[in-house]
Protein backbone atom coordinates (compact mmCIF):
# COMPACT_ATOMS: atom_id res chain seq x y z
CA UNK A 1 0.00 0.00 0.00
CA UNK A 2 1.36 3.50 -0.97
CA UNK A 3 1.90 6.38 1.57
CA UNK A 4 0.24 9.40 1.27
CA UNK A 5 3.79 10.83 -0.18
CA UNK A 6 4.70 7.82 -2.21
CA UNK A 7 0.73 8.74 -3.93
CA UNK A 8 1.95 12.50 -3.80
CA UNK A 9 5.07 12.26 -5.74
CA UNK A 10 3.72 9.75 -8.49
CA UNK A 11 1.35 12.18 -9.19
CA UNK A 12 1.76 14.10 -12.60
CA UNK A 13 1.14 17.75 -11.42
CA UNK A 14 -0.43 20.94 -14.08
CA UNK A 15 1.35 23.65 -14.21
CA UNK A 16 -0.30 26.80 -11.58
CA UNK A 17 -0.92 28.84 -14.48
CA UNK A 18 -2.96 25.76 -16.22
CA UNK A 19 -5.03 25.44 -12.99
CA UNK A 20 -5.70 29.33 -12.90
CA UNK A 21 -6.72 29.53 -16.49
CA UNK A 22 -8.97 27.04 -15.70
CA UNK A 23 -10.37 29.92 -13.24
CA UNK A 24 -10.30 32.34 -15.48
CA UNK A 25 -7.71 33.94 -13.51
CA UNK A 26 -5.44 36.25 -16.12
CA UNK A 27 -1.39 36.26 -16.22
CA UNK A 28 -1.16 39.11 -14.39
CA UNK A 29 -3.54 38.27 -11.45
CA UNK A 30 -0.99 35.70 -10.54
CA UNK A 31 2.17 35.53 -8.89
CA UNK A 32 3.64 32.11 -9.53
CA UNK A 33 6.37 30.32 -6.56
CA UNK A 34 7.71 27.71 -8.74
CA UNK A 35 5.98 25.55 -10.98
CA UNK A 36 2.95 24.31 -9.20
CA UNK A 37 1.81 27.31 -7.03
CA UNK A 38 1.44 30.96 -6.87
CA UNK A 39 -0.08 33.64 -4.72
CA UNK A 40 -3.51 35.84 -6.06
CA UNK A 41 -2.55 39.54 -6.05
CA UNK A 42 -5.10 42.35 -5.21
CA UNK A 43 -6.04 42.57 -9.00
CA UNK A 44 -7.78 39.45 -9.06
CA UNK A 45 -9.79 40.52 -6.44
CA UNK A 46 -10.67 44.52 -7.66
CA UNK A 47 -11.58 42.57 -11.28
CA UNK A 48 -14.14 39.83 -9.59
CA UNK A 49 -15.67 41.95 -6.63
CA UNK A 50 -18.62 42.41 -8.13
CA UNK A 51 -19.30 39.20 -9.22
CA UNK A 52 -22.29 36.78 -7.32
CA UNK A 53 -21.20 34.50 -4.71
CA UNK A 54 -21.30 30.54 -5.06
CA UNK A 55 -22.54 28.13 -2.80
CA UNK A 56 -19.92 27.89 1.03
CA UNK A 57 -20.26 24.67 1.81
CA UNK A 58 -18.45 24.05 5.77
CA UNK A 59 -16.61 20.95 6.50
CA UNK A 60 -16.31 20.08 10.18
CA UNK A 61 -16.09 16.87 12.39
CA UNK A 62 -17.07 15.09 15.30
CA UNK A 63 -14.51 15.09 18.00
CA UNK A 64 -10.88 14.37 16.56
CA UNK A 65 -9.56 10.82 18.42
CA UNK A 66 -6.31 8.93 17.71
CA UNK A 67 -8.85 6.71 15.38
CA UNK A 68 -9.08 9.90 12.91
CA UNK A 69 -11.61 11.10 11.04
CA UNK A 70 -10.48 12.31 7.83
CA UNK A 71 -12.04 15.87 8.26
CA UNK A 72 -9.15 17.50 5.14
CA UNK A 73 -9.12 14.24 3.11
CA UNK A 74 -13.02 14.97 3.15
CA UNK A 75 -12.72 18.56 2.20
CA UNK A 76 -10.36 17.39 -0.85
CA UNK A 77 -12.04 14.48 -2.21
CA UNK A 78 -15.45 16.76 -1.91
CA UNK A 79 -13.92 19.30 -4.12
CA UNK A 80 -12.24 16.52 -6.82
CA UNK A 81 -16.11 14.44 -6.50
CA UNK A 82 -17.95 18.09 -7.46
CA UNK A 83 -16.25 18.03 -10.75
CA UNK A 84 -16.89 14.84 -11.39
CA UNK A 85 -20.63 15.13 -11.06
CA UNK A 86 -20.29 18.08 -13.33
CA UNK A 87 -19.96 21.02 -10.51
CA UNK A 88 -17.55 23.94 -10.71
CA UNK A 89 -16.01 23.88 -6.96
CA UNK A 90 -12.79 25.65 -5.43
CA UNK A 91 -11.40 24.10 -2.17
CA UNK A 92 -10.22 26.65 0.38
CA UNK A 93 -8.46 25.49 3.27
CA UNK A 94 -5.68 26.38 5.68
CA UNK A 95 -1.58 26.50 5.72
CA UNK A 96 -0.49 23.78 7.78
CA UNK A 97 1.73 24.30 11.29
CA UNK A 98 5.24 22.96 11.60
CA UNK A 99 4.04 21.87 14.94
CA UNK A 100 1.92 18.86 14.03
CA UNK A 101 4.24 18.02 10.52
CA UNK A 102 6.65 17.40 13.39
CA UNK A 103 4.86 16.72 16.48
CA UNK A 104 2.10 13.75 16.49
CA UNK A 105 -1.01 14.57 13.87
CA UNK A 106 1.38 15.28 10.69
CA UNK A 107 0.77 17.61 7.69
CA UNK A 108 -2.63 18.92 7.02
CA UNK A 109 -2.85 18.35 2.86
CA UNK A 110 -5.23 15.64 2.75
CA UNK A 111 -4.66 12.11 2.34
CA UNK A 112 -4.45 8.81 0.16
CA UNK A 113 -5.80 10.09 -3.15
CA UNK A 114 -7.64 13.25 -1.84
CA UNK A 115 -4.66 15.23 -1.20
CA UNK A 116 -3.86 19.12 -2.15
CA UNK A 117 -0.21 19.19 -3.65
CA UNK A 118 2.57 20.05 -3.68
CA UNK A 119 2.20 18.25 -0.57
CA UNK A 120 5.66 18.42 0.57
CA UNK A 121 5.99 22.26 0.07
CA UNK A 122 2.32 22.61 1.80
CA UNK A 123 3.21 20.94 4.89
CA UNK A 124 7.05 22.54 4.75
CA UNK A 125 8.02 26.19 4.10
CA UNK A 126 5.24 26.64 1.10
CA UNK A 127 4.95 30.12 0.09
CA UNK A 128 6.67 31.45 3.51
CA UNK A 129 3.23 32.96 5.22
CA UNK A 130 4.24 31.22 8.38
CA UNK A 131 7.72 32.95 8.68
CA UNK A 132 6.56 36.13 7.41
CA UNK A 133 3.99 35.86 10.55
CA UNK A 134 6.50 35.01 12.61
CA UNK A 135 8.69 37.44 11.69
CA UNK A 136 5.57 40.19 12.24
CA UNK A 137 5.22 39.31 15.00
CA UNK A 138 9.07 39.17 16.27
CA UNK A 139 9.42 42.53 15.36
CA UNK A 140 6.57 43.91 17.55
CA UNK A 141 8.01 41.72 20.62
CA UNK A 142 11.61 42.86 19.75
CA UNK A 143 10.57 46.89 19.75
CA UNK A 144 8.67 46.46 22.95
CA UNK A 145 11.65 45.33 24.55
CA UNK A 146 13.71 47.87 22.67
CA UNK A 147 11.65 50.96 23.56
CA UNK A 148 11.92 50.07 27.33
CA UNK A 149 15.76 49.63 26.77
CA UNK A 150 16.07 53.17 25.18
CA UNK A 151 13.74 55.25 28.06
CA UNK A 152 11.02 54.00 28.33
CA UNK A 153 9.23 56.76 27.13
CA UNK A 154 6.07 55.55 26.94
CA UNK A 155 5.97 53.99 30.51
CA UNK A 156 5.71 50.29 29.41
CA UNK A 157 5.46 48.12 33.18
CA UNK A 158 7.22 45.52 32.22
CA UNK A 159 5.22 43.02 34.32
CA UNK A 160 2.40 43.81 32.51
CA UNK A 161 3.65 42.99 28.83
CA UNK A 162 0.74 40.48 27.19
CA UNK A 163 1.87 39.98 24.03
CA UNK A 164 4.60 37.03 23.63
CA UNK A 165 6.85 35.98 20.90
CA UNK A 166 6.55 32.96 18.41
CA UNK A 167 7.78 30.19 16.78
CA UNK A 168 6.16 28.09 14.24
CA UNK A 169 6.91 25.04 16.47
CA UNK A 170 6.10 22.86 19.21
CA UNK A 171 8.72 23.41 22.06
CA UNK A 172 7.67 23.29 25.43
CA UNK A 173 10.76 24.69 26.60
CA UNK A 174 9.67 27.92 25.37
CA UNK A 175 6.65 28.20 26.85
CA UNK A 176 8.30 30.48 30.46
CA UNK A 177 11.41 31.89 29.34
CA UNK A 178 13.51 34.76 31.27
CA UNK A 179 14.75 37.75 28.99
CA UNK A 180 17.25 40.97 29.01
CA UNK A 181 20.03 39.00 31.42
CA UNK A 182 23.87 39.68 30.70
CA UNK A 183 23.91 42.72 32.05
CA UNK A 184 22.28 46.88 31.23
CA UNK A 185 23.36 46.64 27.73
CA UNK A 186 21.57 43.73 27.22
CA UNK A 187 17.93 44.85 27.95
CA UNK A 188 15.55 45.09 30.82
CA UNK A 189 15.11 41.43 32.68
CA UNK A 190 11.97 40.48 32.90
CA UNK A 191 9.75 37.15 31.89
CA UNK A 192 8.70 36.45 28.89
CA UNK A 193 7.39 33.39 26.72
CA UNK A 194 6.83 32.07 23.45
CA UNK A 195 3.75 30.91 21.95
CA UNK A 196 3.67 28.63 18.41
CA UNK A 197 2.68 31.19 15.50
CA UNK A 198 -0.63 29.45 14.92
CA UNK A 199 -1.37 31.14 17.88
CA UNK A 200 -0.96 34.34 17.64
CA UNK A 201 -2.79 37.48 17.76
CA UNK A 202 -1.16 38.35 13.78
CA UNK A 203 -1.83 34.85 12.83
CA UNK A 204 -5.84 35.91 13.43
CA UNK A 205 -5.48 39.32 12.28
CA UNK A 206 -4.42 38.04 8.66
CA UNK A 207 -6.97 35.64 8.29
CA UNK A 208 -9.57 38.03 9.31
CA UNK A 209 -8.40 41.32 7.58
CA UNK A 210 -10.28 42.29 4.41
CA UNK A 211 -7.03 43.93 2.65
CA UNK A 212 -3.80 45.19 3.34
CA UNK A 213 -5.12 48.60 4.58
CA UNK A 214 -7.79 46.85 7.11
CA UNK A 215 -4.78 44.30 8.03
CA UNK A 216 -2.45 47.51 8.90
CA UNK A 217 -5.48 48.86 11.32
CA UNK A 218 -5.91 45.85 13.21
CA UNK A 219 -2.23 45.26 13.53
CA UNK A 220 -1.54 49.01 14.70
CA UNK A 221 -5.03 48.15 17.35
CA UNK A 222 -2.94 45.16 18.94
CA UNK A 223 -3.03 46.08 22.61
CA UNK A 224 0.79 44.66 23.76
CA UNK A 225 1.15 46.20 27.41
CA UNK A 226 0.12 48.89 30.18
CA UNK A 227 1.54 51.58 31.43
CA UNK A 228 2.59 52.42 34.91
CA UNK A 229 -0.50 54.39 35.18
CA UNK A 230 -2.55 51.33 34.07
CA UNK A 231 -2.98 53.18 30.64
CA UNK A 232 -3.29 50.48 27.19
CA UNK A 233 -0.21 50.85 25.21
CA UNK A 234 -0.81 49.34 21.69
CA UNK A 235 1.06 48.56 18.58
CA UNK A 236 0.56 51.76 16.66
CA UNK A 237 1.95 53.82 19.78
CA UNK A 238 5.60 52.21 19.54
CA UNK A 239 5.27 53.03 15.21
CA UNK A 240 5.36 49.32 14.52
CA UNK A 241 2.23 48.63 12.44
CA UNK A 242 3.71 49.75 9.23
CA UNK A 243 6.83 47.62 9.59
CA UNK A 244 5.12 44.68 10.53
CA UNK A 245 2.34 45.32 7.61
CA UNK A 246 5.58 45.45 4.84
CA UNK A 247 6.60 42.14 6.24
CA UNK A 248 3.30 40.99 5.50
CA UNK A 249 2.29 42.59 2.15
CA UNK A 250 3.01 39.25 0.35
CA UNK A 251 1.81 37.40 3.14
CA UNK A 252 -2.17 38.37 3.10
CA UNK A 253 -2.18 37.26 -0.82
CA UNK A 254 -4.26 33.56 -0.63
CA UNK A 255 -2.26 30.60 -2.09
CA UNK A 256 -3.06 28.72 -5.04
CA UNK A 257 -2.56 24.97 -5.61
CA UNK A 258 -4.41 22.01 -6.77
CA UNK A 259 -5.60 18.32 -5.68
CA UNK A 260 -4.26 15.65 -7.09
CA UNK A 261 -7.15 15.05 -9.71
CA UNK A 262 -6.24 19.27 -10.84
CA UNK A 263 -8.97 20.63 -8.63
CA UNK A 264 -8.21 24.17 -7.53
CA UNK A 265 -7.64 24.83 -4.00
CA UNK A 266 -6.68 28.06 -2.17
CA UNK A 267 -4.67 27.36 0.79
CA UNK A 268 -4.38 30.59 3.25
CA UNK A 269 -3.76 31.27 6.84
CA UNK A 270 -3.51 28.22 9.81
CA UNK A 271 -4.68 29.23 13.23
CA UNK A 272 -5.64 26.76 15.20
CA UNK A 273 -8.65 26.15 16.56
CA UNK A 274 -8.33 24.98 19.88
CA UNK A 275 -6.07 27.71 20.80
CA UNK A 276 -7.37 30.43 17.96
CA UNK A 277 -10.33 30.51 15.86
CA UNK A 278 -9.16 27.94 13.18
CA UNK A 279 -10.35 28.87 9.82
CA UNK A 280 -8.37 29.84 6.68
CA UNK A 281 -8.91 33.27 5.79
CA UNK A 282 -11.86 35.90 5.09
CA UNK A 283 -9.91 36.63 1.93
CA UNK A 284 -9.54 33.33 0.41
CA UNK A 285 -12.78 32.33 0.88
CA UNK A 286 -14.40 35.29 -0.68
CA UNK A 287 -12.41 34.70 -3.74
CA UNK A 288 -13.36 31.16 -3.62
CA UNK A 289 -16.60 32.60 -3.63
CA UNK A 290 -16.13 34.36 -6.37
CA UNK A 291 -14.22 32.18 -8.75
CA UNK A 292 -16.79 29.05 -8.54
CA UNK A 293 -19.95 27.64 -7.82
CA UNK A 294 -18.86 26.05 -4.29
CA UNK A 295 -16.71 27.18 -2.35
CA UNK A 296 -15.49 24.11 0.22
CA UNK A 297 -13.96 24.93 3.45
CA UNK A 298 -13.07 23.49 6.32
CA UNK A 299 -13.03 24.69 10.18
CA UNK A 300 -10.40 23.19 12.85
CA UNK A 301 -11.20 20.35 15.25
CA UNK A 302 -14.67 19.33 16.06
CA UNK A 303 -17.68 21.47 15.28
CA UNK A 304 -17.37 22.88 19.03
CA UNK A 305 -14.06 24.44 18.33
CA UNK A 306 -14.13 25.57 14.59
CA UNK A 307 -16.94 25.35 13.01
CA UNK A 308 -18.59 27.53 16.47
CA UNK A 309 -16.10 30.08 15.73
CA UNK A 310 -16.24 29.94 11.52
CA UNK A 311 -19.82 30.49 12.48
CA UNK A 312 -19.85 33.26 15.12
CA UNK A 313 -16.53 35.08 14.63
CA UNK A 314 -16.13 34.39 10.88
CA UNK A 315 -19.06 34.44 9.19
CA UNK A 316 -20.30 37.35 11.15
CA UNK A 317 -17.11 40.08 10.68
CA UNK A 318 -17.13 38.88 7.06
CA UNK A 319 -20.65 38.43 6.30
CA UNK A 320 -20.53 34.99 5.06
CA UNK A 321 -23.72 32.39 4.99
CA UNK A 322 -23.12 29.18 4.67
CA UNK A 323 -25.66 26.73 2.01
CA UNK A 324 -24.36 23.66 3.90
CA UNK A 325 -21.91 21.98 6.80
CA UNK A 326 -20.58 18.85 5.98
CA UNK A 327 -20.13 16.85 9.43
CA UNK A 328 -17.50 14.21 9.08
CA UNK A 329 -17.38 11.35 11.58
CA UNK A 330 -16.28 7.49 10.99
CA UNK A 331 -17.27 4.17 12.37
CA UNK A 332 -14.17 3.75 14.57
CA UNK A 333 -14.11 7.40 15.89
CA UNK A 334 -17.28 7.10 17.18
CA UNK A 335 -16.50 3.46 18.44
CA UNK A 336 -13.38 5.14 20.75
CA UNK A 337 -15.72 7.62 22.00
CA UNK A 338 -17.82 4.32 22.85
CA UNK A 339 -14.49 3.33 25.18
CA UNK A 340 -13.19 0.95 22.55
CA UNK A 341 -9.39 1.60 22.88
CA UNK A 342 -7.50 2.12 19.77
CA UNK A 343 -5.86 -1.20 19.68
CA UNK A 344 -9.14 -2.65 19.24
CA UNK A 345 -11.17 -0.16 16.93
CA UNK A 346 -10.91 -2.61 14.00
CA UNK A 347 -13.05 -5.07 15.73
CA UNK A 348 -16.78 -5.05 14.89
CA UNK A 349 -18.40 -3.73 18.20
CA UNK A 350 -22.11 -2.61 17.30
CA UNK A 351 -22.77 -1.76 20.89
CA UNK A 352 -19.40 0.23 21.62
CA UNK A 353 -20.91 2.30 18.74
CA UNK A 354 -24.36 2.73 19.80
CA UNK A 355 -22.64 4.24 23.06
CA UNK A 356 -20.36 6.54 21.25
CA UNK A 357 -22.71 7.71 18.48
CA UNK A 358 -24.19 10.14 20.78
CA UNK A 359 -21.09 12.30 19.97
CA UNK A 360 -21.68 12.41 16.17
CA UNK A 361 -25.94 13.51 17.33
CA UNK A 362 -24.40 16.38 19.37
CA UNK A 363 -22.17 17.72 16.53
CA UNK A 364 -25.54 17.57 14.19
CA UNK A 365 -27.49 18.85 16.22
CA UNK A 366 -25.13 21.65 17.40
CA UNK A 367 -24.93 22.60 13.17
CA UNK A 368 -28.47 22.94 13.14
CA UNK A 369 -28.82 25.27 15.65
CA UNK A 370 -27.58 28.00 13.16
CA UNK A 371 -30.07 27.06 10.36
CA UNK A 372 -28.08 25.68 7.99
CA UNK A 373 -28.72 22.48 6.39
CA UNK A 374 -26.77 19.41 7.71
CA UNK A 375 -25.12 16.29 5.79
CA UNK A 376 -23.15 13.63 7.22
CA UNK A 377 -20.03 12.14 6.16
CA UNK A 378 -18.45 8.75 7.01
CA UNK A 379 -15.39 8.53 6.08
CA UNK A 380 -15.36 5.01 4.86
CA UNK A 381 -12.56 2.22 6.67
CA UNK A 382 -12.25 -1.21 5.42
CA UNK A 383 -12.63 -2.44 8.76
CA UNK A 384 -16.55 -1.02 9.11
CA UNK A 385 -19.03 -3.62 9.11
CA UNK A 386 -22.44 -4.10 7.52
CA UNK A 387 -24.21 -4.34 11.06
CA UNK A 388 -22.08 -0.86 12.19
CA UNK A 389 -22.74 1.12 8.68
CA UNK A 390 -26.12 0.07 9.83
CA UNK A 391 -26.27 1.47 13.49
CA UNK A 392 -25.20 5.01 11.54
CA UNK A 393 -27.81 4.69 9.44
CA UNK A 394 -30.45 4.14 12.07
CA UNK A 395 -28.97 7.16 14.06
CA UNK A 396 -29.09 9.62 11.09
CA UNK A 397 -32.91 8.44 10.00
CA UNK A 398 -33.24 9.12 13.84
CA UNK A 399 -32.35 12.59 13.76
CA UNK A 400 -33.76 13.48 9.90
CA UNK A 401 -30.44 13.92 8.31
CA UNK A 402 -28.86 12.75 4.94
CA UNK A 403 -25.79 10.84 4.81
CA UNK A 404 -23.31 9.33 2.54
CA UNK A 405 -20.66 7.09 2.81
CA UNK A 406 -17.48 8.56 1.48
CA UNK A 407 -14.35 6.94 0.19
CA UNK A 408 -12.43 9.68 -1.02
CA UNK A 409 -9.12 8.12 0.66
CA UNK A 410 -9.20 5.11 -1.46
CA UNK A 411 -10.46 6.20 -4.85
CA UNK A 412 -10.70 10.12 -4.75
CA UNK A 413 -13.07 11.78 -6.45
CA UNK A 414 -15.34 9.14 -7.37
CA UNK A 415 -15.45 7.96 -3.62
CA UNK A 416 -17.26 11.04 -2.98
CA UNK A 417 -19.54 11.25 -5.65
CA UNK A 418 -22.45 10.00 -3.47
CA UNK A 419 -21.69 12.59 -0.84
CA UNK A 420 -21.52 15.17 -3.70
CA UNK A 421 -24.76 14.72 -4.73
CA UNK A 422 -26.27 14.32 -1.28
CA UNK A 423 -24.77 17.83 -0.70
CA UNK A 424 -25.52 19.55 -4.15
CA UNK A 425 -29.26 18.10 -3.26
CA UNK A 426 -29.74 19.15 0.16
CA UNK A 427 -28.63 22.59 -0.93
CA UNK A 428 -30.60 23.10 -3.52
CA UNK A 429 -33.68 21.75 -1.23
CA UNK A 430 -33.27 24.35 1.51
CA UNK A 431 -32.34 27.23 -0.82
CA UNK A 432 -35.30 29.20 0.36
CA UNK A 433 -35.19 28.13 3.99
CA UNK A 434 -31.59 28.30 5.40
CA UNK A 435 -32.05 31.09 7.72
CA UNK A 436 -27.95 31.17 8.99
CA UNK A 437 -27.93 33.26 12.22
CA UNK A 438 -24.60 32.58 14.96
CA UNK A 439 -26.03 31.64 18.02
CA UNK A 440 -25.61 34.68 20.29
CA UNK A 441 -25.70 38.55 19.69
CA UNK A 442 -22.81 41.08 20.44
CA UNK A 443 -24.85 43.32 22.60
CA UNK A 444 -24.44 39.95 25.96
CA UNK A 445 -21.63 40.99 28.24
CA UNK A 446 -18.80 38.50 27.49
CA UNK A 447 -20.03 36.34 30.11
CA UNK A 448 -22.92 35.87 28.85
CA UNK A 449 -21.45 34.93 25.31
CA UNK A 450 -18.83 32.04 26.95
CA UNK A 451 -22.08 30.66 28.77
CA UNK A 452 -24.12 30.38 25.96
CA UNK A 453 -21.42 28.79 23.85
CA UNK A 454 -20.84 26.36 26.92
CA UNK A 455 -24.39 25.60 27.66
CA UNK A 456 -25.60 25.60 23.95
CA UNK A 457 -22.69 23.89 22.33
CA UNK A 458 -20.63 22.00 24.62
CA UNK A 459 -23.69 21.05 26.52
CA UNK A 460 -22.52 22.28 30.09
CA UNK A 461 -24.20 23.08 33.24
CA UNK A 462 -22.49 26.44 33.43
CA UNK A 463 -19.31 28.18 33.72
CA UNK A 464 -16.65 29.07 36.40
CA UNK A 465 -14.73 31.99 35.93
CA UNK A 466 -11.04 32.13 38.20
CA UNK A 467 -10.46 35.22 40.06
CA UNK A 468 -7.37 35.73 36.92
CA UNK A 469 -10.17 35.64 34.79
CA UNK A 470 -12.06 38.30 36.69
CA UNK A 471 -9.43 40.53 36.81
CA UNK A 472 -8.87 40.34 33.23
CA UNK A 473 -12.10 40.80 31.85
CA UNK A 474 -12.11 44.31 34.03
CA UNK A 475 -9.62 44.90 31.83
CA UNK A 476 -11.03 44.41 28.86
CA UNK A 477 -14.41 45.79 29.48
CA UNK A 478 -12.64 49.22 30.12
CA UNK A 479 -11.32 49.03 26.93
CA UNK A 480 -14.57 48.26 25.40
CA UNK A 481 -13.98 44.74 24.55
CA UNK A 482 -16.93 43.57 26.34
CA UNK A 483 -19.11 43.88 22.82
CA UNK A 484 -16.81 41.68 20.90
CA UNK A 485 -17.61 37.86 20.02
CA UNK A 486 -15.37 35.25 22.19
CA UNK A 487 -13.31 32.70 21.05
CA UNK A 488 -12.26 29.82 23.72
CA UNK A 489 -10.03 27.67 23.68
CA UNK A 490 -10.48 24.25 25.37
CA UNK A 491 -8.96 20.90 24.68
CA UNK A 492 -10.15 19.46 21.10
CA UNK A 493 -10.53 15.51 22.09
CA UNK A 494 -14.45 16.37 24.33
CA UNK A 495 -16.96 18.69 24.03
CA UNK A 496 -16.40 19.65 27.47
CA UNK A 497 -13.19 21.46 28.51
CA UNK A 498 -11.83 18.17 29.78
CA UNK A 499 -10.19 15.70 27.71
CA UNK A 500 -11.10 12.83 29.24
CA UNK A 501 -14.86 13.23 28.79
CA UNK A 502 -15.52 11.27 25.71
CA UNK A 503 -19.24 11.17 24.03
CA UNK A 504 -21.61 13.60 25.03
CA UNK A 505 -20.71 14.34 28.40
CA UNK A 506 -23.20 15.78 30.73
CA UNK A 507 -23.08 17.54 34.26
CA UNK A 508 -20.25 19.30 33.96
CA UNK A 509 -18.95 22.90 34.44
CA UNK A 510 -16.46 24.62 32.05
CA UNK A 511 -13.86 26.76 33.87
CA UNK A 512 -12.15 30.15 32.23
CA UNK A 513 -8.70 30.46 33.79
CA UNK A 514 -8.33 33.93 32.00
CA UNK A 515 -9.05 35.95 28.97
CA UNK A 516 -7.03 38.17 26.79
CA UNK A 517 -8.49 40.91 24.38
CA UNK A 518 -7.12 40.77 20.69
CA UNK A 519 -7.84 43.80 20.23
CA UNK A 520 -6.92 44.27 16.44
CA UNK A 521 -8.29 40.59 15.30
CA UNK A 522 -11.45 42.02 17.18
CA UNK A 523 -12.65 39.20 19.93
CA UNK A 524 -12.07 38.20 23.47
CA UNK A 525 -10.09 34.81 24.14
CA UNK A 526 -11.06 32.89 26.50
CA UNK A 527 -8.87 29.97 28.02
CA UNK A 528 -10.64 27.30 29.54
CA UNK A 529 -9.43 24.25 31.53
CA UNK A 530 -5.45 23.51 30.61
CA UNK A 531 -5.56 24.27 27.51
CA UNK A 532 -1.69 26.04 26.55
CA UNK A 533 -0.63 28.08 23.41
CA UNK A 534 2.66 26.83 23.05
CA UNK A 535 2.23 22.38 22.11
CA UNK A 536 5.29 20.07 23.31
CA UNK A 537 6.14 17.04 21.09
CA UNK A 538 5.39 13.96 21.72
CA UNK A 539 7.46 11.09 22.81
CA UNK A 540 8.59 9.46 19.56
CA UNK A 541 7.93 12.73 17.05
CA UNK A 542 7.03 12.75 13.54
CA UNK A 543 10.21 14.59 12.91
CA UNK A 544 12.22 11.54 13.45
CA UNK A 545 10.62 9.45 10.56
CA UNK A 546 11.29 12.69 7.63
CA UNK A 547 14.23 11.88 6.05
CA UNK A 548 15.68 13.57 2.36
CA UNK A 549 17.82 11.47 0.33
CA UNK A 550 21.11 12.43 -2.03
CA UNK A 551 18.66 13.44 -4.80
CA UNK A 552 16.49 16.39 -2.60
CA UNK A 553 13.25 13.37 -2.75
CA UNK A 554 11.54 13.84 0.85
CA UNK A 555 10.53 10.70 2.83
CA UNK A 556 8.45 10.38 5.86
CA UNK A 557 5.67 12.94 5.43
CA UNK A 558 2.18 12.00 5.88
Amino acid sequence: MLTDIEIAQQTKLKPISEIAAGLGIEEEELEPYGRYKAKLNESLFRRVKDRPDGKLILVTAINPTPAGEGKTTTTAGLGQAMAKIGKNAVIALREPSLGPVFGIKGGAAGGGWSQVLPMEDINLHFTGDMHAITAANNLLCAMIDNHMQQGNGLGIDPRRILIKRCVDMNDRALRNVVIGLGGKVNGVPREDGFIITVASEVMAILCLAADLADLKARLGRILVAYTYGNEPVYAKDLGADGAMTALLKDAICPNLVQTIEGTPAIMHGGPFANIAHGCNSVRATRLALKLADYCITEAGFGSDLGAEKFMDIKCRMAGLSPSCVVVVATVRALKYNGGVPKAELGAENVEALKKGAVNLVAHVENMRKYGVPVVVAINRFGTDTDAELQVIDDTCRSLGVEYALSEVFAKGGEGGMALAETVCRVIDTHENDTHFAPIYPLDLTVEEKVETIAKTIYGADGVTFTAQAMKSLKDIKALGGDKLPVCIAKTQYSLSDNAALLGRPKGFTVTVRDLRLSNGAGFVVAYAGDIMTMPGLPKVPAAEKIDVDETGKISGLF
